[in-house]
């Protein structure tokens, strides 16, 4: 494990402990599997944060320069289940990466690795979803495993649980459980990791756009992370107001500097207002600079180890503040009457 990048702390970490805490957090802990938190490598290469990049986050300047999406959307609100404004494909596949984690962990699945990946596809009726098309789970397991009773293990453990209360699955579903057969290498061992290489998967699917940034191993001060999650913060509650069906919020940063460079929104053609209006709306009702999120947001705690898997949005945890509806009702102080219709006359 290569532990890399700048930092600014005027404190003691241990480093390789934490990393081998993590590891063996995870469930990597077995040594027969190639890889585990007492016997691998640690090797730590951090540098002190860079002066000219400190010193515009020292007056409250955005850390870096980038393009920040945030998404919400009510395509779940016909859904017996809460989607807490997601994509339904991106929220139930996070909801079923976190059943095939919790079952593995259990004991549940006892010749299954913590690895393995899950996709799912929803079949929908105008922006409706009607169905689950297929539903893939590939998971890492011991060699000398029974692949017909894993497959119906994961099937009745994982898929059942986490899908069946959607109402989606049917008949036509297509379950696929490692596909490929074997999948015995995996984890750590096999894969150089995957930060910064799923950054899609850690937001809203194929939904909508992404700004090309990843949110691991960063810090608020980065609007890679701040200001994606106060662009998410906004587009949530704008569409729970009711100012829109799908709203994509689009903001940008400039390194050193404490405003955004541009707030834009995209509807989709579902908004109650102009999408111009709209976004003149959010940037007075939201501050979008990342020292402004960093403290709405309460940003500098050590919450960020819960982000790295099943998702950044989407999940009603209490340190996920940025899923807080805490702007509706001064959004919707700016939503638009309806008219009154007249009643008689010739």
């Amino acid at each position: 494990v290569i532990v890399t990048g700048q930092i600014t702390t005027k404190c003691y970490v241990d480093i390789t402990r934490v990393v081998r805490d993590t590891i063996a957090s995870v469930g990597y802990n077995d040594p027969t599997t190639g890889f585990d938190h007492n016997s691998c490598a640690v090797v730590v290469m951090l540098e002190e944060q860079s002066e000219d990049v400190s010193l515009g986050v020292d007056r409250k300047g955005a850390g870096d320069q980038g393009v920040c999406l945030g998404y919400a959307t009510t395509e779940g609100k016909s859904l017996p289940v809460d989607t807490h404004y997601m994509p339904v494909p991106a929220f139930l596949a996070n909801r079923l990466a976190a059943k095939l984690t919790q079952a593995q962990r259990a004991g549940k699945l006892k010749d299954v690795y913590p690895d393995g990946k899950v996709q799912v596809s929803v079949r929908y009726k105008g922006d409706k979803p009607v169905a689950l098309s297929h539903v893939i789970v590939s998971a890492h397991h011991k060699p000398d495993v029974e692949m017909a009773k894993l497959r119906r293990d994961i099937k009745r453990l994982v898929i059942k649980p986490a899908l069946e209360d959607t109402g989606l699955l049917d008949k036509e579903t297509r379950i696929m459980i490692n596909p490929v057969g074997s999948f015995v290498e995996g984890g750590p061992r096999a894969d150089a990791g995957l930060t910064g290489r799923k950054i899609t998967v850690d937001c809203y699917g194929p939904a909508c756009g992404h700004g090309g940034s990843a949110f691991s191993g960063k810090d608020p001060t980065k609007p890679d992370r701040s200001g994606s999650y106060g662009a998410r913060w906004a587009a949530k509650n704008v569409v729970a107001a009711g100012l829109a069906e799908r709203c994509q919020v689009e903001v940008a940063y400039v390194i050193g500097h404490s405003r955004p460079l541009s707030v834009t929104v995209d509807t989709y053609g579902t908004g109650k207002l102009a999408d111009d209006k709209l976004a003149r709306l959010v940037a007075d009702t939201f501050d979008l600079s990342p020292a402004g999120i960093i403290e709405d947001l309460d940003l500098r705690r050590p919450i960020y180890a819960q982000t790295a898997v099943f998702g950044h949005f989407g999940r009603p945890l209490e340190d996920f503040t940025w899923e807080n509806l805490d702007r509706v009702e001064a959004l919707q102080a700016h939503k638009p009457k309806a008219r009154a219709t007249k009643k008689g006359g010739k």
